[in-house]
């Protein structure tokens, strides 16, 4: 690896003069207003400034709650690095290489830390352990601000994963202050075990977790609590594989960016005021569509805001909506990638419905293997490339 030169230059800049929106056309579950024109302040323009190059496979960027100084970005094969003031620092904030498998879907997929990391020190970890198996790890914060202690490694949650692929892999604290994992189907293709409609495991799950002290608690409000047929971990079910999904720091609301099989990609919401329980349809549904049968029963299943074909991408990587003050025209919106297509788009949503979507290939270009998004101590957002770039979305020049 090659990680960025402390004495770099300073941030490099990539913008490409503001173009007309590219109206999109949204399935049956929005009503999209087809052809409006930018308006001045449009959320189409605006630009990516190159944060950190040279990084090895990064996958994720997060914050510790209230530092405002440094990002954490992790590397799949392992490491979590540490960019203080902008520049990356050479040794590792945390290395848990010894005991991750790394490669394809696998390796160390999310990072969180406690809402209380000033005080306690928690923060928690995915990853996929030397058998492939999905495991949330505890660390308390070292002697250093800018490292973990590798000896209080504590087990949180193990789940066993049949194949190699579908780990999500996600982790975040919840407005309530609970930890929320999401969790893929367990893999292979067409959820072959049945898993995303199976209540009684974990996989194919979003799950929600007290961990203020271990061994963790379940929630007693959590949705299945009491119910003999399903997993009382679990807050919402019917997902295939959710790769990264956010809170809305303004309004707590949930969004997933869950990937779709062979026809359709999907963004799922769920509001602040849900009590959890949701089945987002997986295998029943791909998106909005029957999967694998001309017809199903959908009944009780709660449908994406918004998909997209593989006509137009392969793989959705799920944002933020963006809380931030430098870029206001994206205020409130909910900014959204394609892995395969490097596009960036964001949507409108109000009263429960997607207003608008805006592609920002014309301001950003297209990015090789967006990985994830980011968000920093100030609602700012940046984008992961996989291939070893970090960006931040800035307002043009």
């Amino acid at each position: 690896m090659t990680p960025a030169s402390p004495d770099r230059a300073s941030p490099r800049r990539l913008t490409v003069p503001s173009l007309a929106l590219l109206a999109l056309s949204l399935p049956a579950c929005s009503d999209d207003p087809v052809g409006r024109e930018p308006e001045p302040g449009d959320p189409s323009d605006a630009a990516l400034e190159v944060v950190v190059e040279g990084l090895d496979d990064p996958v994720l960027l997060t914050h510790a709650p209230g530092d405002a100084s440094r990002l954490f970005v992790l590397e799949q094969d392992g490491l979590v690095r540490v960019v203080r003031d902008g520049v990356l620092r050479p040794d590792p904030f945390l290395d848990v290489r010894a005991v991750t498998s790394s490669g394809g879907e696998r390796g160390l997929l999310g990072l969180a830390f406690h809402p209380d990391y000033a005080s306690n020190g928690f923060l928690f970890v995915n990853h996929t352990d030397t058998n492939g198996d999905t495991r949330i790890l505890r660390f308390t914060r070292g002697p250093s601000a800018d490292e973990a202690d590798p000896a209080s490694l504590e087990v949180v949650l193990e789940v066993d994963q049949p194949f190699a692929n579908h780990n999500g892999g996600h982790l975040a604290f919840g407005p309530d202050g609970m930890l929320y994992i999401g969790l893929g189907d367990g893999g292979s293709g067409g959820d072959p075990e049945g898993n995303g409609q199976d209540r009684s495991t974990l996989l194919g799950s979003m799950l929600r977790l007290d961990v203020d002290a271990l061994p963790y608690s379940v929630p007693p409000d959590n949705p299945f609590v009491g119910d003999p047929a399903a997993a009382p971990e679990t807050w919402a079910y019917g997902l295939r594989n959710p790769w990264r999904f956010s809170f809305d720091r303004a309004t707590g609301d949930l969004w997933i960016g869950d990937v779709g099989q062979n026809d359709l990609e999907e963004i799922s919401f769920q509001a602040a005021a849900s009590t959890g329980g949701e089945n987002y349809g997986w295998n029943v549904l791909e998106g909005t569509s029957c999967y694998d049968a001309p017809t199903c029963d959908a009944t009780g299943t709660v449908p994406p805001v918004h998909e997209y074909t593989h006509a137009d991408g392969c793989s959705v990587t799920g944002g933020y909506v963006y809380r931030g003050s430098v870029v206001p025209a994206f205020e409130g919106r909910y900014l959204f990638a394609d892995y395969c297509s490097g596009w960036i788009r964001s949507l409108g949503f109000e009263g429960g419905e997607v207003t608008d979507v805006v592609d920002h290939e014309p301001a950003f270009g297209t990015i090789s293997s967006v990985a994830s998004f980011g968000e920093d101590a100030a609602g700012e957002l940046y984008v992961v490339s996989l291939g070893g770039t970090v960006y931040r979305i800035v307002a043009p020049d």
